[in-house]
């Protein structure tokens, strides 16, 4: 399964459809809280978070993930490029960094590489 941690509603539900559509299985979470309060009973395979959100940012996220030893693939999106978080996010583990208005075709690639590090 693949976690959508994106705040805003649009992208959210845009990127789980595109999921479904390309097969996979996909759930959306409003923030990093509520992400984080399901992530024992939906534990996904791979998780696509939003750099910046209100409450609990992506750091904020990948730390807990750390601390729970939960050792799921992380794709960072974010409408906010900056050399610093894309630094912060890698060295916090994320295998992905991208910025939107999301590429399909880049997202996707991205999910496949984040699958084939599962194996």
């Amino acid at each position: 399964m693949i976690a959508v941690v994106d705040d805003e509603e649009s992208v959210r539900k845009a990127v789980v459809r595109l999921m479904q559509a390309a097969g996979h299985t996909a759930r959306g979470y409003a923030s990093g809280h509520e992400f984080l309060q399901k992530l024992l009973v939906d534990r996904p395979d791979i998780l696509l978070l939003d750099l910046q959100m209100l409450g609990l940012s992506a750091t904020d996220v990948q730390m807990a993930l750390c601390q729970a030893e939960a050792h799921i693939p992380v794709l960072i999106i974010t409408a906010h490029d900056s050399p610093i978080a894309r630094e912060e996010c890698m060295r916090a583990g994320a295998i992905a960094y991208l910025c939107k208005p999301l590429d399909e075709r880049v997202l996707l690639d991205a999910v496949r590489l984040a699958i084939d590090s599962l194996h």
